[in-house]
């Protein structure tokens, strides 16, 4: 996801607050804060690359302190090439007005654009890439084609030839967290949820139980305003969970044009309805057996809101990506009391209409990295995506940053107490990858993106009626749809 910020071991939590505070002068208002020597003069092999200040934190270090800059060296990139990082704002929408002014106006640097895994697509349609499968050693796009979680490679391909443009650098997936502790002392066996999570009824409940006996002022939080974290992930799993799809199921994610709308199918509608119970209680257009479990500002909340309440100990339960398993799970948080499993679900896949929906959910995130064609570096910058394509280099940004690696099998492998606590749960992040649901990064889905997350967050404030909202959603989306056919 675009609004992923970042957790990471106790070592480099101080340094990463003074770069954020420093950074963020001069990112509040959208600018882009520059660090390094990237005008004209910059020294020769200094590829300049984009990044949001979690990423631009622990690319360098001081002294010996561990780095993905050093992690690259290490890999084999030539210690003449030096990775310089242009910090642009973590909101996703706004770091894709960014990039499309750079590209569009042929401006490079930036040599290599990180990009999120839900607008790669449009670049690529538009020639504003460069074609990894013919530009990268035959070695490397072998072990990206074997390793990488498919569902992610398939957000940086080009969907006409198949053709790479753009190297994952880590996908990310969406997560349930709860106090295991809480809900089993509210009388709740959680023993197989990791793996089996629950129906929203009996989940739903478990919080509510959990948060009045606890006496907390929370029992679910989770990210619901009016941005893209809505239409591509909360919403996207939330639907998915009953059955319901955009499109008439999975199938239909990558080509645009002619496809099926089914955002007004009565599962669609009800899985809104929940959520307004869920909000609101026993109000207008909710559904009966599911309890007022989340705080009403959850309308207005991203990421970072919608944990802060968590990790301090005042919810139950958030949805939210791997960066809150690595903050929350630690010894100094909640330790092994965190549960962690994908959504709960109220339909399964057996009883769903459409393919590869119903059942439980996690959203599919994350951020590609593409060379821009018009950089005067190509070369170095392609050996900088080389060097990304390496265990090493990965498990760095694991342990660093917080970060899946590309290839999951990693996270199995690796030590908890050398990579952190998600390494804890790989069981779950296998079982989210079986389930990622991506959502339907064509060259319309920013427009769509944007006309699904106004319709879903009215709804869910009571502005306007569930079987409305999704009627008129559905209208606008057939319209966006005709255009392109």
């Amino acid at each position: 996801m675009g609004q992923n910020t970042t957790g990471r071991d106790n070592r480099h939590r101080m340094s990463r607050r003074a770069f954020v505070k420093a950074a963020s002068v001069s990112t509040a208002t959208g600018a882009i804060a520059v660090t390094g020597c990237l005008g004209r003069g910059r020294q020769p092999g200094t590829v300049v690359m984009t990044a949001a200040s979690d990423v631009a934190g622990i690319m360098h270090s001081d002294g010996d302190e561990p780095s993905i800059q050093q992690a690259l060296w290490d890999a084999g990139l030539d210690e003449d090439i030096r990775v310089e990082i242009q910090t642009v704002v973590s909101d996703s929408a706004a770091r894709m007005q960014t990039t499309q002014s750079a590209l569009e106006a042929g401006r490079a640097p930036p040599d290599i654009h990180m990009m999120d895994s839900g607008w790669t697509v449009p670049f690529i349609l538009r020639n504003q890439t460069v074609n990894l499968t013919e530009q990268l050693p035959d070695e490397t796009l072998q072990y990206v084609n074997d390793n990488y979680l498919e569902a992610i490679l398939e957000t940086a391909r080009d969907p006409q030839s198949g053709d790479l443009h753009a190297l994952p650098l880590f996908p990310d997936l969406g997560f349930t967290l709860y106090r295991q502790d809480l809900i089993e002392d509210a009388g709740y066996d959680t023993g197989g949820w990791a793996t089996d999570p629950p129906r929203w009824e009996e989940f739903s409940a478990a919080v509510r139980d959990a948060r009045d006996q606890a006496g907390l002022d929370y029992g679910f939080t989770t990210q619901a305003a009016a941005y893209e974290g809505l239409s591509c992930c909360t919403f996207n799993e939330v639907m998915t969970s009953w059955g319901g799809a955009y499109y008439g199921g999975a199938d239909n994610l990558f080509t645009a044009g002619d496809r099926t709308i089914t955002v007004n199918d009565q599962r669609v509608i009800d899985s809104i309805r929940m959520m307004r119970s869920f909000i609101e209680g026993e109000e207008a257009n909710t559904l009966d057996g599911y309890p007022q479990i989340c705080p009403s500002a959850v309308v207005q909340w991203t990421e970072q809101q919608s944990l802060n309440p968590f990790a301090a100990g005042e919810a139950v339960s958030n949805r939210n990506w791997s960066y809150a398993i690595a903050e929350t799970g630690t010894e100094d948080g909640f330790g092994e009391n965190l549960g962690v499993m994908t959504r709960p679900y109220a339909v399964s896949q057996q009883e769903a209409q459409y393919s590869d929906v119903g059942g439980t959910a996690a959203a599919l995130g994350g951020w590609n990295l593409a060379v821009s064609p018009f950089s005067n570096r190509e070369e170095e910058a392609l050996q900088v995506l080389e060097a990304f394509a390496n265990q090493e280099v990965m498990l760095s940004v694991f342990r660093l940053g917080g970060f899946l690696p590309p290839n999951l099998d990693l996270v199995a492998e690796a030590d908890a107490s050398d990579v952190g606590p998600v390494a804890r749960y790989a069981d779950v992040v296998t079982s989210a990858s079986e389930n990622a649901i991506p959502r339907p990064a064509t060259d319309l889905w920013p427009e769509q993106s944007a006309l699904i997350y106004q319709a879903v967050n009215a709804a869910y404030r009571g502005a306007q009626a569930p079987e409305a909202a999704m009627n008129d959603l559905a209208n606008e989306l057939e319209q966006s749809e005709a255009e392109v056919s």
